[in-house]
């Protein structure tokens, strides 16, 4: 009988043990209502509630649920790793360094993307998007609104990358606008604009509407500039392959970032690497929805000049 008490004890103290480790539900915050990422957020909640732990999702932002989970109102969510960067370093619109938030897997590729009026390009020889700095060409420019992660790269690569800025732009006699992207879409389209500029994954719908109604270019960046960025915000380069798009036929090389997944820093590490576990092993099925969630892989999951979870570490260098 003592025996008995003795094992009753252990294992309760050890369920207790397990209880306090994990938490009774793990809180995601994914993007604004009716998005992409709200809509993969209820989908990896969904997973996650099934196989793991249960799981709720809600709304936020890319900038909102880094300062939410490093607050502990939320355990995981969705970002990029350029704004990821910027909260690590205390860059703009960051205050001071963030702590308490680091990263879970980067998931898939995002690409910037110049897109000009081909017979804007072609009237004034421009090649690259250095030649619009150079000569500064007074030239109609919009790209996505203050707050988005498109318009917070564009704009430190303008600025970090070439050294200028709208204010710059508009002293030259151009014009620097704001839009959604269909709005910009229309707007090119409709020779209102000369360039529009957005970060977006690799095969992108709204490109594909662009080249259906007008002819355009998709302009390399410099590589002074691509570097520049990527030593200040811990961007990369990636090349806008042949094979999407009409306009390209050879690889354009560019701004690279990543759509990524981060969490709260004192998430347990078992707890994690069986969400991580779980996403890759689930990979497939979630990418019959989300196509770009295809491209995950160990190489690169997880970036080295970043904070990173045990947990994640340990996961993506067992399948490296």
């Amino acid at each position: 009988m003592k025996k008995l008490l003795v094992v009753m004890l252990v294992v309760s103290v050890f369920s207790m043990v397990l209880a306090e480790k994990w938490p009774a539900q793990v809180r995601f915050v994914s993007g604004p209502s009716g998005g992409t990422w709200f809509a993969l957020g209820g989908t990896l909640a969904g997973m996650w509630s099934q196989n793991v732990i249960s799981t709720t999702s809600g709304t936020g932002g890319g900038t909102s649920n880094i300062v939410t989970i490093s607050k502990g109102q939320a355990d995981i969510g969705l970002t990029t790793l350029s704004v990821f960067n910027a909260a690590v370093k205390g860059i703009d619109p960051f205050q001071d360094p963030i702590k308490g938030t680091v990263l879970f897997a980067n998931l898939y590729r995002q690409y910037a993307y110049f897109i000009m009026r081909k017979d804007y390009a072609t009237k004034n020889n421009i090649k690259t998007l250095g030649d619009v700095v150079k000569r500064k060409l007074p030239i109609r420019f919009a790209t996505l609104t203050p707050g988005t992660a498109s318009e917070f790269v564009i704009r430190l690569l303008f600025e970090k990358g070439y050294g200028v800025g709208w204010s710059d732009i508009k002293s030259w006699g151009g014009r620097v606008g704001f839009a959604s992207y269909t709005d910009g879409a229309n707007q090119l389209c409709d020779n209102q604009l000369d360039m529009f500029a957005f970060q977006i994954s690799r095969v992108a719908s709204v490109i594909m509407d662009i080249e259906s109604r007008t002819d355009v270019v998709i302009l390399p960046v410099d590589e002074e500039a691509i570097q520049a960025l990527a030593d200040y915000l811990g961007t990369t380069k990636f090349y806008i392959e042949p094979g999407v798009y009409k306009s390209v036929t050879d690889p354009i090389p560019t701004v690279g970032d990543y759509t990524c997944l981060v969490i709260r820093e004192n998430m347990p590490e078992d707890l994690v690497y069986k969400l991580v576990e779980t996403l890759w092993n689930n990979k497939e099925q979630i990418a019959k929805a989300f196509a770009d969630m295809a491209e995950l892989n160990p190489n690169e999951a997880i970036s080295g000049n970043v904070p990173t979870h045990p947990g994640s570490v340990k996961f993506w260098s067992e399948k490296r």
